[in-house]
């Protein structure tokens, strides 16, 4: 057989990605919500899938197990592997590091092993399951080592990787002690992408820095030792159907009236869903909000704020700071500018289903997607794609990846306090006209790349 012959995809799709695509509920498997899953599943069960990943908890592994088409294959993690593996090298030292070091990201020797270590076990585990030819498709941060690990053990598989987060600048990237092994992990892929060409860019200069990479041609294509391997950006988006769908339910579109009725059908709504992060910006949006409240520019009787917060990563010492500062905040704010039955800040620390959620997109009328940075940030998209009635405002991070597609948003810096409130009392002010033309424009944006078109580019891209 041919170098080509074996280097050419085969029937098999393999997914490589921390977690499962499902979790455990009332003791069954159960499908985990998210875009990434409902984009992935129709390729897995044309090609034969697999999906390998760490079901959540340390101790030993469920045996392999199909779930509605697809073969499920745990990775184990003990629990020292779940401190150094997960919470320390992957959440506390990449994690901030890639979020342009928004928390000072921490740099601890004894978290590498682990993280070679279980880094390792998602190659071999992705070797034995492969056939000839497979595809095997590494995601995010967690596993940047699998795809070198991966092509030791099995030459002839075709390897992609895609990150979900930023990559991030030369000048953040180089503090890390482990640079040059983590670029030389990323350059066992075929095919290497991020959200944004910012972030390709970044990763292409940084490997020839300190990985000794080449550029070829200037298009996206380094050399890496004895082999080419290519790059690029591709955003990725969301099911763009499916939210259109749920926006035309009737009972969720009753819901959204409901919502509008108890919190006030003479107001405005202003509403932030995000996971309780700091990257997220929260804090920032509540103490523009509350100010804007101070000076009498907007009023409890004009408007309110909804912010979901969904609980995340709720052991570590960070997260557990973010929530006690966010919790303050809302307490302050309706503390001095809410009255009893109508309170400026409705806060929701908890999960929301897509059938409560969905609600919240139509019956607000300004949404904050204000973050730090973020590599992508699919809630705006969400919330755009809902909206199919026209109508609504977006305010947008310059921050998130998303910025760089949805430029009819009103684009803020998060860091710009003032500049943040200016931007929300604009969007509150804003004519019914504008408001609708800004709208059909994002409409169109998110409907013509999904997040099916989103996968397949991806497979076509790792396939050329």
């Amino acid at each position: 057989m041919s170098d080509a012959e074996t280097r050419e995809p085969g029937g098999q799709l393999i997914i490589v990605a921390n977690r499962l695509p499902v979790h455990r509920a009332n003791g069954s498997w159960t499908a985990s919500p998210g875009g990434l899953v409902s984009a992935l599943t129709p390729f897995l069960k044309e090609r034969t899938g697999s999906w390998i990943g760490w079901d959540g908890s340390a101790g030993a592994a469920p045996e392999p197990f199909d779930f509605h088409g697809i073969r499920q294959i745990p990775v184990p993690l003990n629990a020292r592997e779940v401190e150094g593996y997960y919470k320390g090298f992957s959440n506390r030292t990449l994690w901030p590091l890639y979020h342009d070091a928004v928390r000072p990201p921490r740099f601890e020797p004894r978290w590498w092993k682990p993280f070679v270590d279980v880094n390792r076990r998602f190659a071999e585990y992705t070797a034995r399951e492969a056939e000839q030819g497979a595809t095997a498709w590494v995601h995010d941060y967690h596993l940047q080592l699998v795809p070198a690990m991966l092509r030791k053990l099995r030459p002839d598989l075709r390897i992609g990787f895609f990150l979900h987060i930023p990559f991030p600048p030369q000048e953040l990237f180089a503090q890390l002690p482990w640079r040059r092994q983590l670029l030389e992990g990323l350059l066992g892929a075929d095919f290497f992408a991020c959200q944004t060409e910012l972030g390709a860019k970044n990763f292409a200069e940084l490997a020839v820095r300190y990985a000794e990479a080449q550029h070829v041609d200037g298009k996206g294509t380094l050399r890496a030792g004895d082999r080419l391997m290519r790059y690029g950006s591709l955003p990725i988006s969301i099911d763009v159907a499916h939210f259109h769908e749920l926006a035309r339910r009737p009972e969720i579109r009753e819901r959204a009236a409901e919502i509008r009725h108890e919190l006030g059908e003479d107001r405005k709504v202003v509403l932030g869903v995000d996971r309780l992060d700091y990257t997220k910006g929260i804090d920032a949006r509540l103490r523009t909000y509350g100010r804007l409240l101070d000076r009498g520019q907007i009023s409890p009787e004009q408007c309110v704020l909804v912010q979901t917060a969904v609980p995340s990563r709720t052991d570590v010492l960070e997260y557990m700071t973010v929530r006690e500062k966010v919790e303050r905040l809302v307490g302050s704010i309706n503390g001095r500018h809410g009255r009893i039955g109508r309170v400026a800040v409705h806060y929701l620390h908890q999960n929301l289903e897509l059938e409560e959620l969905v609600p919240l997109y139509l019956a607000a009328d300004v949404m904050l997607v204000t973050p730090l940075r973020d590599g992508m940030n699919l809630v705006c998209k969400e919330y755009v794609a809902t909206h199919v009635d026209g109508g609504g405002v977006l305010i947008l991070s310059e921050f998130t990846g998303a910025a760089y597609e949805l430029e009819e948003a009103l684009l803020i810096n998060p860091y710009d306090e003032e500049g943040m409130g200016r931007a929300i009392v604009r969007a509150l002010e804003m004519s019914p006209e504008e408001a609708e033309r800004r709208m059909a424009a994002l409409r169109r944006k998110v409907a013509a790349h999904d997040v099916y078109w989103w996968a397949g580019e991806f497979l076509s891209a790792l396939k050329a």
